[in-house]
């Protein structure tokens, strides 16, 4: 990609979102788009495929805040005129004196450096006298990023579990074990950068340097081929690893794993890889934050002179619970650490609600105690409040 065709390349354009669209926008758009265009939803078709490395590229840079501020301004400061800058900052030679790789080479070291990206993509925008600077040929690159979902059982996501993922990322190809050339054969020094991966082009007052258009960056040439990988010397990589899910994970959360993402070029350090954890249903319990929930059904002579009642829990021993004389329909209790792990170690509470039940059939005995507790109960009108309150407004 000449420097030109990337900052002419409209990333935000390429989502489908504004530029002042937030993160969580962005990823909408992408998770939408990459499930549109993706490879195994549409086998064969180049052009989508082509479609979806131009979506995870726009995602790769805008996902990340500080890559995403470095592509604005460096857009910005190039649709303001990077020739302007030559009357201010040439030197008393004439020669410009403003290196582009300066500029980003401070962006961190951690998260493969937004700085050390749009170098490798400028190829160096600006060259001071004439040096030469590592190219993305050579330079170490962190490896990408990898997103995977998983679906987990409730008690699963509560006490945590490791879990085996498949995963496809791009890697270099096995047959001409990344080189690009046909098995027994050798790529040879590109002669126009001499292997240098960047042709530098003087422009008067500054030297503009650019991928060399040859060897398209990498420094060598093939003239033989891989059949598999047609020369790009990348393919597609299929491993499955065992991803440990931390306690008292919820549904949507995203878990990030270090470097157990896509692996690195040149000796860069492996991506990491993002687990968008689903969590299934439980038949008893709820969650709510790290309570869990659940409904227990009482009588209503438990509830009118009061009991104690056996509570589940989430694999665990039942719990004793005391229910007061004249608790009502619907009143919520808390049994204190029955609930989902926290952070610290402790954990939540089990929120209890009870519901009183009705009884669909009546015995004799039944039926005559309750009649009689009913005779003993009249004179008062529960609904007697409720209609004044209706007639009144």
């Amino acid at each position: 990609m000449s420097t030109k065709d990337y900052l002419e390349k409209d990333y935000y354009a390429v989502l489908g979102v504004p530029k002042s669209a937030t993160a969580a926008e962005i990823k909408t758009a992408y998770r939408k788009l990459a499930r549109q265009y993706h490879p195994d939803a549409n086998k064969g078709n180049t052009e989508t495929e082509e479609k979806f490395k131009e979506v995870s590229e726009a995602y790769d840079v805008l996902s990340d805040t500080k890559r995403r501020k470095e592509y604005d301004e460096a857009r910005t400061l190039f649709g303001s005129g990077v020739g302007g800058y030559a009357g201010t900052g040439a030197s008393r030679g004439g020669g410009f004196n403003f290196d582009f790789g300066d500029l980003f080479s401070g962006s961190g070291t951690g998260h493969s450096g937004a700085g050390d990206r749009i170098n490798d993509l400028f190829g160096g925008l600006f060259n001071r006298g004439g040096r030469t600077t590592t190219t993305g040929a050579t330079r170490p690159r962190r490896g990408q990023d990898i997103e995977s979902e998983v679906t987990m059982a409730f008690g699963e996501a509560i006490e945590g579990t490791t879990v085996s993922l498949r995963l496809t990322s791009s890697s270099a190809c096995a047959a001409c074990s990344g080189t690009g050339a046909k098995t027994g054969t050798t790529p040879r020094v590109c002669p126009t950068c001499e292997g240098t991966g960047a042709a530098s082009r003087n422009l008067g007052n500054f030297a503009f340097s650019e991928p060399c258009r040859d060897c398209r960056g990498r420094g060598l040439l093939v003239d033989d081929p891989c059949p598999v990988c047609e020369g790009s010397g990348r393919g597609k990589s299929t491993r499955t690893i065992q991803a440990r899910i931390p306690a008292g994970v919820g549904e949507g959360q995203r878990i990030r794993l270090k470097a157990k993402g896509a692996p690195g070029e040149n000796g860069g350090p492996a991506g990491d890889l993002y687990v968008q954890v689903h969590v299934k249903p439980h038949p008893v319990f709820g969650r709510t934050g790290e309570n869990l929930t659940v409904t227990v059904p009482v009588t209503f002579p438990e509830a009118a002179l009061g009991a104690e009642i056996k509570v589940p829990t989430l694999k665990g021993m039942p719990v004793t619970l005391r229910i007061p004389e004249g608790t009502p329909n619907g009143r919520t209790f808390r049994v204190r650490g029955r609930g989902a792990p926290r952070k610290d170690g402790t954990k939540g509470d089990l929120l209890v609600t009870v519901q009183v039940t009705v009884p669909p059939h009546l015995d004799d005995k039944a039926r005559a105690a309750l009649e009689e507790f009913r005779d003993a109960s009249e004179g008062t009108d529960l609904r007697e409040e409720l209609i004044k309150q209706a007639r009144s407004e």
